[in-house]
């Protein structure tokens, strides 16, 4: 009894707790490492004289992803909220990837009237953009490079959400707790199949991918409860740099030149996204309601 006792102590301890909790992590990531189609390090494309703009480039996927477009030779554009923030990350960058052409742009994605300070600023700045990570605000930049990515970052969840374009005033039927994530994502996702629709001959192409399920800052307005769980949970999650990599394999890959109005899994592989995504009907009602809420109909 006290060999079993002693035994039970030993197992239950925090630290082993903590060592089965990375056991089982790394045996829930080798089947991805395994079946996953693309090496990020065997890509050969070189971005020197491209431009790249990257929203939510401070921290997170986003930040991974500017890092390496950085590394090969990209002139990226990092756009960010928190100007603080946002510094910080572009020294970093810089350090890492050993690249000075690195520019820090503040943008509040909320904000209409931030977004066309910024679009302007963007364009003056940079008449050709050449890849655009989650951000389609500027297609006008895109179409005079003569051939660009467009790359939106969805997420699995979209398939748990809803299309109503009331949302989109912030009317509509209410949404609770992560509903907000699931149906912004969808909304995304169909977005991603009409604008791809409408570019068609361009020489710019639009796709949306799943990154699958990274642990980043994004619980960081939680209650701490929820951020302790998220924790648990990281355990099971790929961390930002793996997490990046499906959203660079759609900005890299040269064998997606061309390829247009696609979801892309997490394992690099182009699949149906959920059924409401693939509403042509829903996609066309969003994209008007777009179009009026931006005032895009009165532009040039």
């Amino acid at each position: 009894m006290l060999q079993w006792s002693l035994l039970s102590t030993l197992v239950w301890s925090p630290g082993s707790v903590l060592l089965i909790l990375v056991l089982l992590h790394r045996l829930c990531m080798w089947p991805w490492h395994k079946s996953h189609l693309w090496d990020l390090q065997h890509c050969s494309t070189d971005l020197t004289g491209k431009t790249a703009v990257v929203t939510g480039a401070n921290s997170g996927i986003g930040k991974a992803v500017s890092q390496e477009l950085a590394r090969r030779g990209a002139r990226v554009i990092l756009a960010c909220r928190n100007w603080e923030c946002g510094q910080q990350a572009l020294a970093e960058i810089q350090v890492a990837s050993k690249n000075n052409c690195l520019l820090l742009g503040q943008v509040d994605l909320s904000s209409m009237a931030s977004i066309r300070s910024f679009s302007r600023w963007l364009l003056q700045e940079c008449p050709e953009i050449h890849l655009l990570v989650n951000n389609a605000g500027t297609c006008g930049a895109l179409q005079r490079a003569g051939s660009a990515r467009v790359v939106n970052v969805s997420s699995f969840r979209h398939a748990h959400g809803y299309v109503d374009e009331e949302h989109l005033t912030g009317a509509g039927k209410p949404l609770i707790f992560n509903q907000n994530y699931d149906c912004s994502k969808l909304l995304l996702t169909s977005f991603t199949g009409e604008l791809a629709r409408r570019l068609q001959g361009t020489g710019v192409t639009v796709n949306s991918v799943d990154p699958g399920i990274v642990y980043t800052s994004i619980m960081r307005h939680f209650s701490w409860s929820y951020r302790f769980l998220f924790w648990l949970y990281s355990f099971f999650c790929k961390d930002v740099r793996q997490g990046a990599v499906p959203v660079l394999y759609l900005s890299l890959a040269k064998e997606l030149d061309g390829i247009s109005g696609k979801y892309f899994n997490s394992s690099c592989r182009i699949i149906l996204p959920a059924k409401a995504a693939q509403d042509p009907q829903a996609a066309q009602r969003l994209w008007n309601a777009t179009v009026q809420l931006t005032n895009l109909d009165k532009m040039d």
